[in-house]
């Protein structure tokens, strides 16, 4: 798939909680955006940032074809994206996308897929989502957060697919891990799509291995250049070391090489 720098334009800056933002995008001179697909990411220039070096890699989080729209949801961890953050409707941002590659979709129409998102890794299982729901699918979704404050874009996820939470503190949903949701012995599944902080993609993974269900999970280890260059987010699997920005993010559990 053709890769493209460009300026996008800030559309809107949307406030969602106190450590995260949604960001609205769209051309300047209003040509298409390049295509995307559910997995995906960007790497986006921090300018005025004197800390920041390298660009950061953000989750496609959707894409509005109607409104030419490509948003992604940022969460505010440090300088970088505590910057960017903070641009203005009418602001440009440089980006490098579409990185990475996709997620697989079955042929089976019929087939139960379970789409499992912890924290920010809830980004592109809305795409994903949305996806496979425009295809003729029907996905169930499974978010877990650690209260219900940080559970984000439900009324999103709802038009897509029926939506099971989890909340450590039990604010909301059922109280525990996404692992533990009572979702999993009522229904049996045929995929897993995950994403999220790494010890909860290891338990979905090692679930849905006892299971013998296909899962695959989007990794999110530091991707400084997005191409394969860096070697900062190398991870090892059973063809050796890899660099997820440019063999993934997206890993058939199989591959790698959990302890699970």
């Amino acid at each position: 798939m053709k890769k493209y720098v460009l300026d996008l334009k800030v559309k809107a800056n949307i406030h969602l909680h106190e450590n995260y933002v949604l960001l609205k995008f769209t051309t300047s001179d209003g040509t298409p955006l390049p295509d995307m697909m559910p997995g995906q990411f960007v790497e986006i220039r921090i300018d005025d940032s004197p800390s920041t070096f390298l660009r950061r890699p953000i989750s496609v989080n959707n894409v509005d074809r109607e409104l030419n729209e490509l948003w992604l949801l940022v969460q505010l961890v440090g300088a970088g994206t505590r910057k960017l953050a903070a641009v203005k409707p009418e602001d440009t941002v440089n980006m490098v996308l579409p990185l990475g590659n996709t997620f697989s979709i079955p042929e089976n129409r019929q087939a139960r897929m379970l789409l499992i998102g912890g924290g920010v890794g809830t980004a592109p299982m809305l795409y994903l989502g949305k996806t496979l729901w425009e295809k003729g699918y029907t996905p169930v979704f499974l978010l877990g957060a650690r209260s219900e404050k940080d559970l984000l874009q439900l009324d999103e996820f709802r038009r897509f697919g029926e939506v099971y939470l989890t909340t450590e503190d039990g604010s909301v949903g059922e109280q525990g891990y996404v692992t533990q949701h009572s979702v999993l012995s009522r229904i049996s599944f045929d995929y897993i799509y995950t994403c999220g902080p790494k010890p909860m993609m290891q338990a979905v993974a090692k679930y849905a291995g006892a299971h013998q269900i296909a899962c695959e999970v989007s990794l999110e280890n530091t991707m400084a250049c997005g191409v394969g260059a860096c070697l900062c987010c190398v991870e090892n699997t059973v063809e050796g070391h890899v660099c997820v920005c440019k063999e993934g993010p997206i890993f058939n559990i199989d591959r790698l090489l959990w302890q699970i």
